[in-house]
């Protein structure tokens, strides 16, 4: 979340750069700075209010050494007089500050000056491409029925046992996705992440860590009687690794990779775009996260970007990296990278990899910081899809069917153990 320092020493700023999100935050900042204002002052009355009881107890002690017990007992009144009116103050002192995170939580992070102005995908910047898209003849198919006629993803037997968007993978099918989550994992150890197995559930405080709640509430699976969440991607867990933590500066960067099923409940979705493994409920996917100090975050952001384009590129897949606009931003970041692959059956860009920098938003929330020599102060953080499997697995189906079967990318060949899914 913002900082409440940044919000009263920038406010006309916060308010300007906050509108490029087609968020107009005027109403919560306005309460948030009365609320600021009705906290310090009853700070003030506070602190006047303990330094009098303090003052009293000594009068009561000089008093009492005196022998003049009657006088003591006189203004011993005071005392519980003080104490109940300090009490009501620092109730009112945590109400008002519960009232100002309550609605920091509400406020979006700022996006960086560089994000286009936008209000949807359409407006989003394509930044660079890459790749050739395959000449598949007119004939080609889309990759659920690539996967039927291959028997490589069965989408009705996962209806029958969970629901829509839970598909099961079979034979070749299981084999790619367990070979594409291996090649990603061992692409980024050799990048330099450090590989971690997070747990795929989460609570409350790490949703909140990471601003998935509020934001999101709808979004994520709630397992009620526990009041946990289902994870809908490895950056809630990894990065939570470090809430409340203090890192020195020494140690920086921290780079973790992790490899986890992610659960989404996709709520309002629908449409041509939902088809096949176009967008599902489960998935999987490998995530990279990073966090370092505020004046290299930028530099991560970028080396983040240009490692993501080597998985795309080593996938012999047609790519092009997008800078998202103010309007398709996501709630938490400054500065976000979208990869998108062409599905050439399909005919049109799928979305694999988004790139982000949070800056201090989520850390704010985490209260993770770092130690260098100018004191302890908030750290940044940053994260990816490295890749996500169902979009890449569709363009991998489409983009490489040839008659004798489904042509393996050389790169992933030691993993698969195959170089062609054969023609049944």
């Amino acid at each position: 979340m913002l900082t409440l320092k940044q919000i009263k020493e920038q406010t006309e700023d916060v308010l300007r750069r906050l509108k490029k999100k087609h968020f107009e935050a005027r109403e919560y900042i306005t309460e948030i700075l009365n609320l600021d204002e009705l906290r310090r002052s009853t700070q003030q009355e506070l602190d006047a209010a303990l330094a009098r009881q303090n003052a009293i107890a000594k009068e009561i002690g000089a008093l009492i050494k005196q022998g003049a017990k009657e006088q003591a007992e006189a203004i011993r009144a005071q005392v519980a007089e003080l104490k109940s009116l300090s009490k009501s103050l620092e109730e009112r002192k945590e109400s008002a500050e519960a009232k100002i995170r309550e609605l920091l939580l509400l406020i979006p992070n700022l996006p960086n000056e560089i994000v286009p102005e936008g209000s949807t995908a359409e407006d989003n910047v394509c930044v660079k491409m890459g790749g050739d898209s395959p000449a598949l003849p007119e004939d080609a198919l889309p990759h659920w029925e690539l996967a039927k006629q291959y028997d490589l993803i069965d989408f009705e037997l996962g209806v029958k046992i969970t629901g829509a968007g839970f598909p099961v993978y079979k034979g070749y099918g299981a084999r790619l996705q367990r070979a594409l989550i291996n090649f990603f994992l061992d692409n980024a150890r050799h990048a330099g992440y450090t590989e971690v197995q997070p747990p795929y559930v989460v609570n409350e405080d790490s949703g909140y860590g990471t601003g998935q709640l509020p934001d999101k509430e709808g979004q994520m699976y709630h397992v009620g009687v526990d009041n946990l969440y289902l994870i809908p991607t490895a950056e809630v867990p990894v990065t939570n690794l470090y809430r409340d933590v203090i890192l020195e500066e020494k140690d920086l960067p921290v780079r973790n990779t992790a490899y986890s099923a992610c659960f989404r409940r996709e709520a309002g979705s629908y449409g041509k775009d939902v088809r096949g493994l176009n967008r599902l409920h489960q998935f999987d996917k490998v995530e990279i996260v990073c966090i370092d100090t505020p004046a290299r975050s930028y530099q991560r952001l970028d080396e983040m970007v240009a490692y993501v384009e080597t998985l795309v590129t080593k996938l012999e897949l047609p790519w092009r990296i997008l800078r998202l606009s103010g309007g398709d931003m996501s709630f938490t970041s400054a500065l976000t990278y979208d990869f998108e692959v062409f599905s050439a059956a399909q005919k049109r860009w799928l979305e694999v990899s988004s790139v982000s920098n949070f800056e201090s938003y989520q850390a704010n929330r985490l209260r993770l910081r770092y130690r260098s020599s100018d004191g302890v102060q908030l750290a940044h953080t940053l994260n990816g899809s490295a890749l996500a499997l169902p979009r890449i697995v569709a363009a991998l189906l489409e983009n490489n069917q040839t008659p004798e079967g489904i042509r393996i990318p050389e790169a992933l060949r030691p993993y698969t153990g195959f170089d062609l899914i054969p023609h049944p």
